[in-house]
């Protein structure tokens, strides 16, 4: 690996903190991420143990204690079935870790369906100034197939208490839904717009291993529908000025979010709780990723024994190559030059090769300071990235 690429003062290289929070009231058919529903104990039979773990965790973590946190985010699961008093106690040992940036960016995600107006107050009042409520649809056909907890009442009643409190407010969307027709996704579209919200996330619906939609898979619009239907959601966004800066990813005016542009940049994080991950720049110009126990009881357990991770490895040069692409190919306005070998260490000389097939593919283009996908490469952007792919 090239030697004196990353700037070797680690102590202003921007650092962002996920906190997660496994649990939630029920398991999505179409979620694989790491969540666990509440079957035979309440939250708050979970909540104290669990906040308890996390800071341990948080007062173990010194080695990094000199960088300065530039963004928080409390993921789930469902993050909104803790009160705003754990969550208080999560921030209060953070910032008395770590440096905390003046506006360091704290968001929470919320599911409508756990919607407490008394909570989310608190959450405003202990430091949370970004929230990010779990959407999905404002159809009640559509939230009944994705199995969500809430219906659209709940969900307009949640976005509008969310829009009243907070300066910084996020909806999660999804499309190409099961019998979703062009019409709904402009209903949904449009009642997400008169929330005003700053930031819209519009994911489209995959079917992921391990989930109840891949065991039983629903019926979903073709290819050409699902890709006018993304059309169609990133030209009615532009007309109301969102700005699409990242795949799934649309921002008001300086309301992008820091936190995943932090990922998207190829940043350095750390991840506390069950199955959290983490990427860290050391002072040898390595990077190392640690992931924790995913198993909410197994990750207790471990964080007594004071040895909360499974798995620890140093990323190899092709690693870093195919991850930082993998992240920084999904900004549409793509990335400078200079990020590529600030944060990987490596010159962009080592993938001369890999750019060019991309550029004679008509996937990338680059200038003088920047690369980025073309309007091709991000309409395909799995083939954009298997050029990077590279025999580890």
């Amino acid at each position: 690996m090239a030697k004196n690429l990353i700037d070797n003062n680690l102590d202003n290289k921007p650092l962002s903190i996920y906190v997660h929070i496994p649990w939630c009231i029920h398991k999505c058919p179409y979620c694989d991420f790491n969540s666990h529903e509440l079957r035979n104990s309440s939250i708050e039979d979970q909540e104290k143990i669990y906040t308890d773990a996390l800071l341990s965790q948080i007062a173990i973590s010194n080695d990094y204690s000199r960088r300065t946190i530039h963004s928080i985010f409390f993921g789930g699961g469902t993050p909104s079935l803790f009160s705003p008093d754990s969550i208080n106690r999560i921030i209060l040992a953070i910032s008395h870790q770590f440096k905390l940036m003046n506006d360091c960016e704290i968001t929470l995600e919320a599911n409508p369906g756990t919607m407490d107006k008394s909570y989310f107050e608190g959450y405003k009042q202990v430091g949370v100034n970004r929230v990010s409520l779990g959407i999905q649809s404002f159809n009640n056909g559509h939230l009944k197939i994705l199995e969500r907890i809430h219906d659209k009442e709940q969900a307009f009643e949640a976005a509008q208490w969310a829009r009243k409190l907070f300066s910084n407010i996020n909806l999660d969307l999804m499309f190409a839904l099961p019998n979703q027709t062009q019409t709904d996704l402009l209903e949904d579209i449009n009642t997400a717009l008169a929330i005003k919200p700053d930031h819209i996330s519009y994911y489209h619906l995959t079917i992921e291993p391990n989930t109840i939609f891949h065991k039983f898979p629903p019926s979903l619009p073709s290819e050409d529908d699902s890709a006018d239907m993304g059309d169609i959601i990133i030209q009615t966004l532009a007309e109301h000025n969102f700005h699409h800066y990242e795949t799934s990813a649309f921002a008001k005016e300086f309301k992008h979010c820091r936190h995943n542009m932090n990922y998207w940049e190829f940043g350095d994080y750390l991840g506390f709780g069950a199955g959290a991950h983490s990427k860290i720049t050391l002072e040898d110009n390595h990077q190392k990723r640690f992931s924790c126990y995913k198993n909410p009881s197994q990750y207790i357990d471990s964080i007594k024994k004071n040895s909360p991770f499974i798995e620890e490895k140093l990323l190899t040069q092709n690693e870093l190559i195919f991850e930082f692409m993998m992240n920084a190919l999904r900004l549409n306005q793509g990335f400078k030059k200079k990020l590529f070998s600030s944060n990987t260490g490596i010159s962009l000389d080592q993938i001369k090769k890999e750019l060019d097939e991309a550029k004679d593919k008509k996937l990338l283009v680059e200038t003088s300071d920047m690369i980025k996908p073309t309007i091709l490469g991000q309409q395909f952007l799995n083939e954009l990235l298997q050029i990077f792919m590279r025999d580890h």
